[in-house]
């Protein structure tokens, strides 16, 4: 795409895109950070990776064991 635009119009882009950054509202990292943490602590009880999945449930359990003749 930015092949075929030419410099100045490259130029219009990327201040139209910062001029939309600018307006986002930042907060500290020391704020989101125990943010982030607190949600991710709040997840662990439902996420498969940690807990596991059951047997029961397991999508990619084969179905029949492998017999070798």
């Amino acid at each position: 795409m930015a092949r075929d635009m030419s410099d100045n119009d490259i130029l219009k882009m990327e201040l139209e895109q910062l001029q939309k950054e600018v307006k986002n509202t930042r907060e500290p990292v020391s704020k989101t950070a125990k943010e982030i943490c607190e949600w991710v602590e709040a997840q662990a009880a439902e996420d498969p990776l940690i807990k596991g999945v059951p047997e029961d449930k397991n999508p990619f359990k084969e179905k029949g064991g492998c017999i070798i003749t």
